[in-house]
Formats: C-alpha cells, structure tokens, sequence
C-alpha cells in the first residue's frame, strides 16, 4: 500500500542535502520561531521560559529522528512556531482581559481511551446538542477571540496532509469545522508519538507533570467561550488516558466518558496509522519498533487511568463499549446520552444516521506486521481483558 504520495518521495529525495547537521540547528531554529510568534502576537516570551523549553526537547526529538524527511523537519519547525503563537497569543488575552480567568468550564465531558476505539465519533455526536459544544479544529488550532479568522490556515495545513498521505482522510477525518482533538493545544503527549518515533521522548514525556499543559487548555477554553452563549463542553483525546490525573486536579468536575475496544484489533489499526504518518517524516519506517512501542505505551496509558479512577467516584466515569457504536449503536447511543445528562432528539439522530454512513466499511489491519501476536498482547493487557470484560 501506497502510504505516501510519489511526489512527496521525489521531493524529499532532492531535499534531503538541505536538512544536513539539523541537529546543531535546534537553538537557531528555536530563537527564530520564539521571534515569528513574539512579531505575530505583539507579545513576549518572557515568562513562558519553561514552555520554550519544553518546545525545544520537541524539536530536538525529530532532529534526531533517523532517515528524518525535509518535509518532516519543515513541518516539525512550523509546528513548533504555531505552538509557541498559540501560547503567547492566550496568555496575551488573559492578561489583556483578566476577566478571563472567571469564564467558568463547568461539567465537561472528556472523551478518551485507547486510540482507535471511537473517540472521534462519540466526540462529534456528543456535540450536537444545542447545549453542547465541541472545540472545533480551527479553534483548537489557532485559539483566539470570536472574530478572528484563521480559518484559511487550517484548510491549508489539511490540504497539504491530504495530499502527501490521500489515504489519511479514510482513517482519520480532520476538517476545519468539525470538533476535534485537544492534542492540538496540548503542547505534549502521544500525539506527537503517532507521526514520529523521537528519540528520547517516549521517557521524557512519561515522566512529565502535565498539568500545566490542563491549565493551558482551561485557558484555550477560557478564550474560545468568552462573549459566547454559555455550553457544555465536549472534548476528546485518547492521549487523556496517559494524564487522568492531571485533567481531573484542572477540571474536578469533568465527567469521563472511557471508551473500550479489543486491544489488539485497536492496537493493529493504531499501528498502521502510525505507520502512515511515520512515512512522511522517516524515510526509514519499521513496523515491528512502532508495534513494540505503542504496545508498551497503551500498557502505560491503562494502567495510568485505572490508578487515576481509583481515586474518583464511580459517578465520574462513564464506560462504553466500541459495539456500542457500531452494531448496537441505535439501541445504546440514547442511552449513553441520557447517562450524561444530554438530549437526544431528531438532530441527533439525523447526525447519528449521517456518521454511520461516513465511518461504514472500516478495514482489518494486520498485528504480526507490527511484530506483534494476540497472545502476546494478551500477556500485556491481559489484566486490563478481564477488568473490563463486559465493556470489551
């Protein structure tokens, strides 16, 4: 399978010389986009040292990614100057408009779970609600104030990614007005870790406090609702498993929605999307080192989010079954939606019937060409199997 267009390749190819020593680039590069975000915004670093910072060890982590692409390194660079806009954009608003900080985010529902196991779906559905309201892409992209439009960047960055990868849009559907994931205002997770293997990065992240990256998001949120009619939010990241702790402490009152499927169903589909993604920016993609790393990790995730649980009242979380979105979607679906306190009527039943006409016709992907085998991730999750077997 083609996981990457024929021009991307013949670019790359030619580009490759100019990315020579990109290592020793890192600090000039860094001070560059600290500079194009500081002249975009109006606004400075100062006081941000630890975000740049943090910026850095990303950067430096796909500098040393082996057989790294030009396109992977210019668009690991851009995405770096955007972060560091976002941020000192939002924090220019606070301190501009104090009144932000009482903007309350009362009650959101937090999507999450492994990857590959509907997340984007229930998201979407679960924002159709007049009441409701799910962070779209551009927002979550470009955060800023109602009127300001950035919306043109976004339709341009999901242009250039449909196509270097057109088979990306049947697995993962980004549009600019659609809700989406909070891993793009989150600085750091798992995210970054589906399009590219970063050396050293997998630790670092782990072992990371992530909640000033929550605060960060309450402050997005913050931003995005102001002069707004008051709505519940809705948001999704599978990379919240790895950090239930850290968002509840932001958000106390979030009500968790967990969602479950066969790991290793889930963990062959989130494999081969890394996969697809890793092709863009490695020349050198091995599938068994993507298999033996996302397993590794999904272990972590689980177990992270199962202490996490353990410490919040059973009320908080809300489990659902991947079936209970697919062939028993029309007889659970409402009744998730009464669980979480939401309507369902004739608008969400209309969007119920329209996504299940998208998402029909979802592939199998193959595990052992991840190196890996049922029973093995049996071995690793086999505790989590029969945790949550009825939800399974």
């Amino acid at each position: 399978m083609e996981r990457v267009a024929p021009w991307l390749r013949a670019v790359n190819t030619v580009l490759t010389p100019a990315i020579a020593g990109r290592r020793k680039k890192v600090d000039r590069l860094l001070e560059r986009a600290v500079r194009e975000a500081e002249h975009r915004t109006g606004s400075t670093a100062n006081g941000d040292e630890a975000f740049v910072e943090d910026m850095r060890v990303l950067l430096s982590g796909y500098a040393d990614i082996e057989g790294l692409t030009p396109t992977g390194w210019i668009a690991a660079v851009q995405e770096v100057t955007d972060r560091l806009e976002n941020r000192l954009r939002v924090r220019k608003l606070h301190v501009l408009m104090p009144e932000l900080a009482d903007e309350r985010v009362d009650r959101p529902i937090v999507v999450t779970g492994a990857p590959r196991t509907g997340t984007a779906m229930l998201q979407r559905l679960l924002a159709v609600p007049e009441a409701h309201r799910g962070p779209l892409l551009t927002e979550l992209m470009h955060p800023d104030l109602e009127g300001a439009d950035h919306r043109r960047r976004t339709e341009r960055a999901v242009e250039a990614l449909r196509k270097a990868v057109p088979t990306f849009a049947s697995v993962y559907d980004m549009h600019p007005d659609k809700p989406d994931s909070c891993v793009f205002v989150l600085p750091h997770g798992i995210g970054h870790l589906v399009r590219a293997q970063l050396p050293g990065y997998v630790q670092w992240m782990l072992e990371r406090d992530f909640t000033p990256d929550y605060r960060y998001l309450k402050q997005t949120l913050q931003v995005l609702q102001h002069g707004r009619p008051r709505r519940r939010w809705v948001l999704r990241a599978p990379a919240h498993l790895w950090n239930l702790a850290s968002l509840t402490k932001v958000f106390p009152d979030a009500q968790i929605v967990w969602t479950h499927r066969d790991p290793a169903t889930a963990l062959a589909s989130l494999c081969s999307m890394s996969e697809t993604a890793n092709a863009v920016n490695s020349s050198e993609v091995d599938p068994h080192a993507i298999g033996r790393m996302w397993l590794g990790l999904l272990a972590t995730g689980i177990d992270r989010a199962r202490a996490a649980r353990e410490r919040l009242p059973a009320y908080a979380v809300t489990d659902v079954r991947y079936r209970d979105l697919t062939d028993q979607v029309h007889e659970r679906l409402p009744e998730i939606f009464e669980d979480l306190g939401a309507p369902w009527g004739e608008a969400e039943q209309t969007a119920l019937n329209t996504s299940l006409v998208e998402h029909r016709g979802a592939r199998d992907h193959d595990l052992t060409r991840y190196g890996l085998t049922e029973t093995e991730v049996d071995q690793v999750l086999g505790d989590y199997k029969r945790a949550f077997r009825n939800h399974l």
